[in-house]
């Protein structure tokens, strides 16, 4: 099993791929393939994405069959269910990194933003759950000098969201912390940009993957 920052690495180059268009052949999705993981799935990374249709873990970062363990949901946010995935994952099968992926224009972090400046009262209670869980890491950001920039405002909620969600993950499970704690596991924050196609690796990374 590699490292965590080996499993950095490998995921830095393989989005370096998807963003120069030069796919590597030796990623594996035939049916022989298919047939190695009926032993098991031999996942390098657990990936907790935005369920944003732009943004597939397995694309960006040029990966194959039973190389990453993805849970996707709007906003990237933490729920047990979301937790749960994660313990089961970084336990079975001893996976050594996890990546709280969000990503530019996220929709789920302006509903968020739109939410706080004019509240609505009709909004389904399941989409407000998930506003609720994003909203105490960007409401602070509403009393920032330049919170009258709505770009600069919603770049910042992206990231505010990331870390929190990283957060909660490291400190939110007995499970997941006692991982940490043991050097098991390593949870890290990183924002996809629509724009380019990059990921950006920002928060919690080990010191020998910067």
């Amino acid at each position: 099993m590699l490292s965590a920052a080996e499993a950095i690495r490998r995921l830095r180059e393989g989005n370096r791929r998807f963003v120069s268009g030069e796919r590597d052949m030796g990623v594996r999705l035939d049916q022989h393939r298919r047939r190695e993981l009926l032993e098991g799935q031999p996942c390098f990374a657990i990936i907790l994405g935005c369920s944003d249709s732009r943004v597939p873990a397995e694309l960006i970062f040029d990966q194959g069959l039973g190389d990453l363990f993805v849970i996707r949901v709007a906003g990237n946010v933490v729920a047990p269910s979301q937790i749960g995935s994660i313990e089961f994952a970084a336990e079975r099968f001893g996976t050594p990194l996890v990546v709280v992926l969000g990503h530019s224009h996220c929709g789920a972090v302006q509903a968020t933003l739109e939410e706080l400046e004019r509240p609505q009262e009709s909004r389904s209670p399941n989409l407000r759950s998930i506003v609720d869980r994003i909203r105490p890491s960007v409401e602070p950001l509403l009393e920032c000098a330049d919170a009258h920039n709505a770009e600069t405002l919603a770049e910042r909620a992206v990231r505010a969201n990331i870390r929190a969600s990283a957060n909660q993950l490291r400190h939110g499970s007995q499970i997941l912390e006692q991982l940490v704690q043991e050097g098991r596991l390593v949870i890290v924050g990183a924002e996809y940009s629509l724009e380019t196609g990059e990921v950006d690796f920002f928060d919690g990374l080990p010191e020998e993957s910067d």
